[in-house]
């Protein structure tokens, strides 16, 4: 799709694609931002709908908690609240969405800067910044945590910077509370290793610059807006990486009152100066591990400058408890930079499939590898090894799995490790890890560790005790021809062979569900015998 002088779709294309497949809902009678908004969406995350029931939802008659009315519109889930709604986003089929990164990132193409952007058809700066109803106040940002967050906050952001000794910038995904028309606080990640943005914050304070420039930008075309939360290498210029995805470049436009390109085809870019010298109280605010993030002091910007184009949208990610849009943007990227890191980096043919766990705990804490049947031992453990370790935040429990397990089920994991893990031989935990991101903060110094658990099996097994698929399928026709509640069949569903099953067990079932178990009984009768014990095992192969 393309617009104008580019190859790549805004944010307004994107939803019409989203539209014409189903994956859009327009609301438009009126939801207050400040108590109902998040919360309607939230539902889609927690009623138990399937992910591909899941829609990007878009707000047209915006209020407040008191009563007032805006003119911008709100759309909420738009980038990833499924993966199919990433997936457009990207132009490829799921499964080709990894191919596609690593494309861009080994083929960067370098923005085209041009003089003019619809990011800047209305300016807004000086006095119509200050005063309630005003700047930052004519914005319909959500409370994304009602009932918890102490202000509206900005969640759908790439907030560019840019590094003062090498004048690369820099775009992350940070949240940013408002607390005037003119002044919001930022919080840039001080996790360890540091995020882009802060990384030059610190710079700007060795220097002894009072300030940092920085443009906070809202609704980006999608190529541009998965460039926040990707984790590329410090020091690569998104802008590049988003052009590679486009094939084309990035058209980019000179902020107006701070020395920084910004996207010419975005909704809006708030422009300001962050300071480097007072810090002020940020939060509560409800965040992606789960918890709610408490008070802490964070960065001031002094907005300089709103501008926008003539009708834009506002874009809100919802994130918190996993799942939620947030999680589907990571879990789609990281999945296969995990995969590839053990199987081709590390050599480890065995692993099929790497999950990070995502309800609740949010991608972070539970890693689950599947192994294919028969892989050595040692190659098992290097997998766990592995996984725990490709990224400081990730992996803190890993979870090694066959192929039969599905490692979104937890009733499945559990079964696992019941009757295939030995805990003496099969469990190992390893010290000296880091909090990572959580309610506990990676700068109090306080060590975790990890626990790494073997659930594969160790040798065949008999069958899954549930009827075969067809006979689960067969069931499933008359189910509904009945008009039963709509079944939402949860893995496993079926019994299949884990290995240790013949071909003579096999017939004997075939002849049962064939109403002829009386021929099986005439076989077992010639196989009777003398002084055994009870229970003592037989196999028609003859095999002990």
């Amino acid at each position: 799709m393309t617009g104008g002088n580019r190859g790549y779709p805004d944010l307004h294309e994107h939803l019409e694609t989203l539209k014409e497949r189903g994956f859009l809902l327009t609301v438009e009678e009126p939801i207050d931002k400040d108590s109902e908004l998040h919360p309607l969406v939230r539902w889609q995350f927690v009623g138990g709908l399937d992910e591909p029931e899941r829609r990007a939802f878009l707000f047209t008659n915006v209020t407040d908690g008191r009563g007032r009315q805006y003119s911008i519109p709100v759309v909420v889930g738009a980038i990833a609240a499924n993966r199919a709604i990433y997936s457009a986003g990207m132009g490829v089929p799921v499964d080709q969405i990894q191919a596609k990164w690593d494309r861009a990132i080994a083929n960067p193409v370098p923005p085209r800067v041009v003089s003019e952007g619809v990011c800047q058809e209305v300016v807004i700066t000086g006095a119509a910044l200050q005063g309630e109803g005003h700047g930052l106040d004519i914005l319909p940002i959500p409370i994304s945590t009602p009932g918890f967050d102490s202000a509206p906050t900005l969640t759908a952001t790439n907030v560019i910077t840019r590094d003062p000794d090498t004048l690369v910038q820099n775009m992350g995904t940070y949240r940013a509370a408002l607390k005037a028309p003119d002044r919001l606080v930022v919080r840039m990640a001080t996790r360890v290793g540091g995020a882009g943005g802060y990384q030059h914050y610190l710079k700007h304070q060795g220097r002894g610059d009072k300030t940092m420039p920085c443009a906070i930008v809202l609704g980006c075309p999608p190529y541009v807006a998965f460039m926040g939360p990707q984790k590329l290498p410090l020091g690569v210029d998104e802008f590049t990486v988003a052009g590679g995805l486009a094939g084309a470049p990035i058209n980019v436009v000179r902020a107006k009152t701070v020395d920084l390109l910004v996207p010419a085809e975005a909704e809006i870019v708030i422009e300001g100066l962050i300071d480097t010298e007072y810090l002020e109280p940020e939060a509560p605010f409800g965040e992606s591990h789960g918890h709610v993030a408490l008070e802490e002091y964070n960065m001031p910007m002094r907005v300089t400058a709103i501008t926008h184009r003539k009708h834009p949208i506002i874009p809100s990610y919802i994130s918190q408890v996993a799942p939620s849009e947030s999680s589907v943007i990571k879990r789609v990227a990281y999945e296969p930079l995990f995969l590839a890191h053990l199987r081709d980096a590390l050599g480890i043919r065995g692993v099929k499939r790497v999950s990070l766990h995502e309800p609740l705990t949010g991608l972070l804490r539970v890693t689950l590898v599947t192994i294919e049947k028969g892989t050595p031992r040692t190659e098992i453990w290097r997998a766990l090894h592995g996984a725990a370790y490709f990224k400081g935040d990730c992996g803190k429990i890993c979870v090694a799995v066959n192929d039969d397990i599905d490692p979104d089920n937890a009733n499945a994991l559990l079964w696992a490790m019941a009757y295939r893990m030995n805990p003496v031989d099969d469990v190992q935990t390893v010290p000296h890890r880091g909090q990572g991101h959580g309610p506990k903060r990676e700068h109090d110094d306080d060590e975790d560790s990890t626990l790494l658990m073997d659930a594969t099996m160790k040798g065949d097994l008999p069958p899954l005790a549930l009827p075969k698929s067809q006979y689960m399928e067969r069931a499933k026709v008359i189910w509904e021809r009945l008009g039963l509640p709509r079944l939402r069949p949860q893995p496993p569903w079926y019994g299949y062979s884990l290995g240790d099953w013949l071909p003579q067990w096999d017939a004997a079932a075939q002849r049962a569900v064939d109403g002829r178990y009386l021929e099986n009984g005439r076989i077992s009768e010639k196989l009777r015998r003398k002084g055994l014990k009870p229970e003592t095992k037989f196999r028609p192969d003859g095999k002990t």
